[in-house]
């Protein structure tokens, strides 16, 4: 155990016509150090997650988080990018500086704004993503590949039309409660279950209903090694973190394995010393609602084909015997692709410290987090742990 979060900061996800990429970082930067209980002085290091792909004119954005303060100037700032593990990325780059001894509090910051740019870029944005000698004739972009796994994935293990509509329905439910989601709407099982004017298919067998929303928004994280965060407010420490990178090509693997999602988990558990049932609850990334299912089976939560029988038998509820996205996931809260990542780690620091409010699992002592780039092509996972 070597880092450990220390404060946090959260945007709404939604659509801002009013914000900017800019003004997203600032706020959550300043936010979030507020939070921790620092200044800019102490900050040793920044890293920020951000996408981008031509959703923002403004590229070369790792400077924009110096305009939160003037004291940030001449702090060491960097941008990383993982496809929609961007977040994920950035926090466990900052966890690298820690244990490098590098620095001892180091500012996390993830953001993306989509809703600006126009309907069909944003498919061609995403669709960058996958390996685009495979991917580039396939139609509606990143939701045409999600939705050729579906196709296949039904082929092999037979129609999950209903596993996918509880899960849709489970995380509209949970978003609810979230102030942060972008849609707090809970459409019941029926709505996500049928096709419907207002729920048609998209692609292959996925409705609306079971595709994430393309959201604006922010958050921000505080990391400090372990000896500095025993002195702070709060501290929620890594128990252990895994990376694992897949082929991009879908042709190179059993894309219905999600293998790096696996070997990721595997690495996080061990290091962290506990099994997948100690876990208190799960934020996984549900970019759509057949990648949910799929990693069920990744995570080791059911045998490979069984996926349905986590939602159908309410082990992946809020009260079940493991809560899956109590937040309401991505599909509910949103997926701004820089910010998803940083927003788990926020939102599971505040489910371990209590301070969730309507979206809390009651006692939650263990978190699990995985964050995903691609098509499990980047896949991390964290184990987080109260440690004051």
């Amino acid at each position: 155990m070597t880092a450990a979060i220390v404060g946090w900061a959260h945007t709404p996800f939604g659509k801002f016509d009013t914000e900017t990429v800019e003004s997203l970082v600032v706020r959550v930067a300043n936010e979030a150090m507020e939070h921790a209980g620092i200044g800019p002085k102490e900050v040793d290091e920044i890293v920020l997650g951000h996408f981008n792909a031509g959703f923002s004119a403004q590229d070369f954005t790792a400077s924009l988080v110096l305009q939160a303060d003037d004291r940030l100037r001449f702090k060491p700032a960097l941008r990383v990018e993982n496809a929609c593990a961007t977040g994920s990325a950035a926090v466990h780059q900052a966890i690298r500086t820690i244990e490098a001894k590098a620095g001892r509090i180091v500012l996390v910051v993830g953001v993306e704004q989509m809703t600006t740019t126009p309907g069909p870029q944003i498919g061609q944005n995403l669709l960058r993503a996958s390996y685009l000698k495979e991917d580039s004739e396939i139609q509606g972009g990143f939701a045409g590949v999600f939705g050729k796994i579906a196709d296949a994935y039904f082929q092999r293990h037979g129609d999950q039309s209903d596993a996918l509509a509880m899960i849709a329905a489970k995380n509209h439910k949970n978003g609810v409660d979230n102030p942060y989601a972008q849609m707090r709407k809970d459409f019941g099982y029926d709505f996500c279950r049928q096709e419907s004017d207002k729920n048609p298919f998209v692609a292959g067998p996925l409705k609306r209903t079971d595709c994430s929303l393309v959201s604006d928004g922010a958050a921000a994280v505080v990391i400090a090694d372990v000896d500095t965060a025993l002195k702070m407010p709060r501290a929620v420490v890594f128990r252990g973190t895994g990376h694992a990178q897949d082929f991009l090509p879908m042709s190179k693997r059993d894309i219905l394995k999600f293998e790096g999602c696996t070997e990721a988990w595997q690495q996080a558990l061990a290091k962290a010393g506990v099994a997948l049932s100690d876990l208190s609850f799960v934020e996984t990334h549900d970019c759509f609602t057949i990648a949910e299912l799929i990693e069920y089976e990744a995570m080791g939560l059911t045998p490979e084909g069984q996926g349905a029988r986590a939602v159908a038998e309410g082990w992946t509820q809020k009260d079940g015997k493991l809560p899956v996205n109590p937040s309401g996931g991505l599909k509910a809260k949103g997926h701004p692709i820089g910010a998803t990542g940083v927003s788990m780690h926020a939102l599971s620091a505040m489910q371990l410290t209590g301070e969730a409010g309507g979206i809390q699992i009651p006692n939650a002592k263990l978190a699990g987090i995985f964050n995903m780039g691609g098509a499990a092509v980047a896949n991390y996972v964290s184990v987080l742990e109260r440690l004051r």
